[in-house]
């Protein structure tokens, strides 16, 4: 089965297990996709000069084996 950018996929696995989504970003090397809204991190980032410090969330990448 080929997966490609734009595809509609069911996470088998996982925290989202159940969930469907689009994948946005697909690394073949790795053999990892990202799915929009799906296996989201958390990034807390420090403060620089007068910027204040935050936490943004990020979608991770998942092995094609979970969708």
């Amino acid at each position: 089965m080929t997966i490609k950018t734009g595809d509609n996929v069911k996470i088998l696995l996982g925290k989202d297990r159940g969930k469907v989504g689009k994948v946005v970003q697909i690394f073949p090397a790795y053999q990892k996709v990202v799915v929009e809204g799906l296996n989201m991190m958390k990034k807390h980032l420090k403060k620089r000069g007068k910027q204040a410090g935050k936490k943004i969330e990020y979608a991770s990448p998942m092995h094609i084996s979970n969708v």
